[in-house]
């Protein structure tokens, strides 16, 4: 195909109708274009615009119907054949498609197989391979099963063969299985098996030794390629262990385990590695891995990615602490010249430096108590396991006297940076008055770090007169500080500081929504500042979630100020308003102005209507029900409705904590004869229930709510 032909009609075609992701697409021709007749830069910059624009991030668009016949055509005529391939192909793969009928894009693809199929025998191998990946990917199983099948024969290539494989599979499954069941041996080249291990992996075959043998015999494949052009390639190792866990069966769980088992005791480092990113993945997703694999992990706990998935654990990896021990216990190897890698500013330790701190790290999660001592010992060079022992998310790490002389030693360093500054005083905070001896390093970090405050005022709650004196003289000189103004209250009952630090903020429009919390605390002191509290009420239609945030404060402060129900429920009903419809950005704010509507109970009954629109919506149905719970007359409100809104909340993994915490207070209602089938199903099933958030939360939180849904039974 001459170049003519290729572009013929690009310039009388419509281009202005149609759209990418960047808007109109009347800039394509000049692209097609420059990919054609442009040198080799400007072809590659057109390649690159053309993927942002028709291609963004995975997405297709209007314009990508319209480009694919003109890239056909240029792929067909030789010009940058595998990048345009690898293009098509893609648009082929996507299921991300905006304002496009369902599947246009990949339908418009398959109409250009007759150009497409050609170069399947193409001279150039990594054109055949090219070809073979943007074929398979149009699903087609009319024209291209016969295609592939046919250039599977006779293909000699063993990479290009491997490419046809898995695209025969995408095309004509069953074919494609009974070929590869042929190919695990290890006989066979590693392309073509790794090639059948994925293709018999996606027919869902039953796992056997065979199949088993097959991957451990691959190992280590990081570095094999069959799918390469696919955005969602994974490893073979953690690809076949996250597809026999997603098919939820015993057999397949077994046979997911059993590998990784096998592989997690290879002696070979690099396979090692990859076991432990599956074994990570497999921990995250399943919660019979743990009990499986913690002894071929334990092992391995020197390396990094071991130590994380155990400190990931917590608890449930109990039986690697006396292992953890022995790693934080070993003596500094002295100064090297690679960083730590600490939260920041650590010292540049030594390899057994880093050893002993992420084993120590790992420790604090699992056994706390063993590991106080140790960190105690050396806090300084420890900087993933202070990090860990401070973490506000985590449960409080108990209290040892040596490690609090220890954090005080640490605390009155000069220039101490910012984020140690915050581990070492979350300690002293959440261990409170056990930690008083702690007060002096504590008002002295003040000045630099006013979050210190709220643990100035958490030392010495219930303590002796002179600590809480001395406590009021440190937060007094800093009272321009809201945070500070806040404890210097908590401390003393005093309000005159605060008052007039959030009469100031009121007065500059700053910090509204803590500002608005800092009232609420003063309660009925602050009844002069309500009127510039709900002139600061925004009634912007379309409010950023500060200003929404802020909103919520404000109606809690009416309400602790004056007892208002009346404005509270107005601006809580405006707050709902504005964030009706499919919001995902306003979610916990929502969830904030359901929990201020909760608080008012009977007096919130105004707003029974809004909540009860909200029981269908799974992200916010568990606050809904635990205001409506507080709010509504018991008489007429539907218990079993309220359950049934926050079980759903949970096994959809829209809101688990919320769901949890309205399911426990319903109590009786909860335990309804129609809900105890699902509960059990969620206790008994072995997927996570949690299943995203913060890397060191996930198995924690979810082993804590199904506990709490094991009490429901």
């Amino acid at each position: 195909m001459d170049l003519t032909t290729a572009l013929a009609g690009l310039d009388d075609h419509p281009w202005a109708t149609v759209s990418h992701a960047y808007g109109c697409a009347e800039d394509l021709p000049d692209l097609l274009r420059a990919l054609v007749e442009g040198d080799d830069g400007a072809a590659e910059e057109a390649v690159s615009e053309l993927y942002g624009s028709i291609l963004h991030q995975g997405t297709v668009y209007s314009a990508s119907v319209d480009a694919v016949p003109y890239l056909a055509r240029i792929a067909a005529a030789g010009i940058r054949t595998v990048d345009v391939l690898c293009l098509l192909g893609g648009l082929a793969e996507s299921e991300d498609e905006w304002q496009v009928p369902e599947g246009a894009v990949r339908a418009a693809v398959v109409a250009q197989l007759p150009l497409l199929l050609q170069l399947l025998a193409d001279p150039d191998e990594t054109v055949r391979l090219a070809a073979a990946w943007a074929v398979g990917h149009t699903r087609d199983g009319a024209a291209a099963p016969a295609a592939l099948g046919e250039r599977w024969t006779a293909e000699q290539d063993p990479e290009v063969a491997a490419e046809l494989l898995v695209a025969l599979g995408r095309v004509d499954l069953s074919t494609a299985a009974g070929e590869a069941r042929v190919l695990l041996g290890e006989e066979t080249p590693v392309p073509l098996r790794l090639a059948a291990v994925l293709v018999c992996l996606r027919n869902e075959e039953r796992w056997g030794a065979v199949h088993h043998a097959a991957v451990l015999g691959l190992l280590p494949a990081r570095e094999l390629t069959v799918d390469r052009y696919s955005l969602d390639q994974e490893e073979l190792l953690y690809t076949v262990v996250d597809t026999l866990l997603e098919c939820d069966t015993d057999a397949d769980r077994e046979a997911a385990l059993d590998l990784l088992e096998a592989a997690l005791r290879d002696p070979r480092p690099e396979v090692q590695a990859e076991a432990l990113w599956a074994a990570d993945h497999a921990c995250y997703v399943s919660r019979g891995a743990p009990s499986r694999l913690i002894a071929a992990v334990t092992p391995l706990a020197a390396q990094d990615t071991a130590a994380s998935l155990l400190a990931k654990l917590g608890p449930l990896a109990a039986e690697a602490a006396p292992v953890l021990v022995g790693l934080a216990d070993r003596p500094d190897d002295g100064p090297d010249d690679a960083p730590n890698g600490g939260p920041e500013g650590a010292p540049n330790d030594g390899p057994d430096d880093k050893v002993a701190d992420e084993a120590l790290a790992a420790l604090v999660r699992i056994a706390p108590r063993q590991a106080a001592p140790l960190l105690a010992r050396d806090l300084e060079r420890r900087p993933r396991a202070r990090h860990a022992a401070g973490d506000s998310r985590a449960p409080a790490f108990p209290f040892d006297p040596e490690l609090l002389a220890a954090v005080r030693a640490r605390l009155a360093v000069e220039g101490l940076g910012t984020n140690e500054t915050a581990d070492l005083v979350h300690l002293l905070r959440r261990w409170g008055p056990r930690a008083v001896a702690g007060l002096p390093e504590l008002c002295a970090v003040l000045p630099r770090f006013p979050y210190a405050a709220s643990a100035v005022a958490a030392v010495v709650a219930g303590g002796p007169p002179e600590a809480r004196e001395r406590a009021a003289e440190a937060l007094r000189a800093e009272a321009g500080q809201l945070q500070a103004a806040r404890a210097h209250y908590d401390v003393t009952g005093e309000p005159d500081l605060l008052l007039a630090a959030v009469t100031e903020r009121l007065a500059a429009s700053r910090e509204r929504a803590e500002t608005a919390r800092a009232a609420a605390d003063l309660g009925p002191v602050a009844a002069g500042l309500l009127p510039a509290l709900l002139a600061a009420v925004s009634e912007d239609p379309e409010p950023t979630a500060p200003q929404l945030d802020a909103d919520v404060a404000t109606a809690r402060a009416v309400w602790q100020i004056d007892g208002d129900a009346e404005e509270a429920v107005r601006i809580l009903a405006s707050v709902l308003d504005r964030t009706a419809g499919s919001r995902l950005w306003a979610r916990w704010t929502v969830v904030g102005a359901l929990r201020a509507a909760a608080s008012l109970g009977a007096a919130g009954r105004d707003l029974v209507p809004r909540l009860e629109a909200l029981l269908d919506d799974p992200e916010k149905a568990a606050g809904a029900a635990r205001a409506l719970l507080d709010i509504a007359d018991p008489d007429t409100v539907d218990l079993g409705r309220l359950a049934r809104a926050a079980l759903h909340a949970v096994e959809t993994g829209a809101d688990v904590t919320g769901g949890c915490e309205a399911l426990h207070a319903l109590g009786a209602a909860a335990r309804d004869t129609d809900l105890l089938p699902y509960v059990g199903e969620l206790v008994e099933r072995d997927g996570r229930i949690v299943t995203s958030g913060l890397a060191y939360d996930i198995i924690r939180e979810d082993e804590r709510l199904r506990a709490l849904l094991a009490e429901l039974r």
